[in-house]
């Protein structure tokens, strides 16, 4: 499969790439025989000549998969405004695109929270194409369980709540919780990041109610690593969702 990087940080890149390869070697296989999973393609996930309906589709052995990490021509390091996740999405097509001409490529997995270019992907290609935000949040939504996120953009506050109801989960989203200091800031602070996502899920959880929460971001794939061991909660990482999404999903 290949990782596509919507922003041009090669050093993200490698990041996504390498927490995407470890989440593969965890996934456990598909039970002895099972030959395929129900799954439910929302309206928004689904390619657009296929209505949206749950269905039976093969499962990916992960030991089959290999992941290699494509970054985007142009645009910003980061992806922290609406006008910069809208510019990434032709950059992502193209790179997809590029990506599949060149063959062995068996899934396609946008890299950022908001899933730019996803559906142009879809409608441009047959090869399965899996976003982080739409992965992350319908695993935490699973079987109704309220979610929140948690996030380092306030910029994209309003994208994530529309992105949350576009994909039909908003009766189950507590609420958006965002970290204190600019994402620029954060990103360059380990530490620091570490600590305000884990005051923002901890947020989540004691003033929203939620039981599970999203960490909205590819580029804090680390942090979101570190978060699942040092929270009581749930704590979807988007990368490793994603990946779990993509070995249930049918090759092209």
């Amino acid at each position: 499969m290949v990782l596509i990087n919507p922003n041009t940080s090669t050093a993200t890149t490698a990041m996504m790439t390498t927490i995407a390869r470890r989440s593969l070697a965890t996934t456990p296989p598909p039970p002895t025989g099972a030959l395929a999973h129900p799954v439910h393609v929302p309206a928004a996930c689904a390619h657009p000549t296929h209505a949206p309906t749950a269905r039976a589709i093969p499962v990916h052995a992960p030991a089959a998969l290999a992941v290699r990490g494509v970054t985007v021509s142009r645009g910003p390091g980061m992806l922290t405004d609406p006008a910069a996740l809208r510019a990434a999405a032709p950059e992502v097509l193209a790179a997809g695109l590029r990506a599949v001409a060149e063959g062995d490529c068996v899934a396609l997995l946008v890299a950022a929270f908001g899933d730019p270019g996803v559906e142009e992907l879809r409608a441009a290609t047959e090869v399965p194409v899996v976003g982080l935000g739409e992965a992350a949040l319908a695993e935490a939504a699973a079987g109704g369980t309220p979610f929140g996120i948690a996030t380092t953009t306030p910029l994209l506050a309003d994208a994530i709540t529309e992105r949350v109801a576009a994909l039909g989960l908003a009766d189950r989203y507590t609420g958006l919780r965002l970290t204190a200091g600019a994402p620029e800031r954060l990103s360059a602070d380990p530490a620091l990041l570490l600590d305000r996502l884990e005051r923002a899920v901890r947020a989540c959880a004691e003033r929203d109610g939620a039981r599970a929460v999203v960490i909205g971001g590819g580029p804090l794939g680390e942090a979101a690593d570190e978060l699942r061991a040092r929270c009581a909660i749930p704590v979807v990482a988007p990368i490793p969702a994603a990946i779990r999404a993509i070995t249930r999903m049918p090759t092209a």
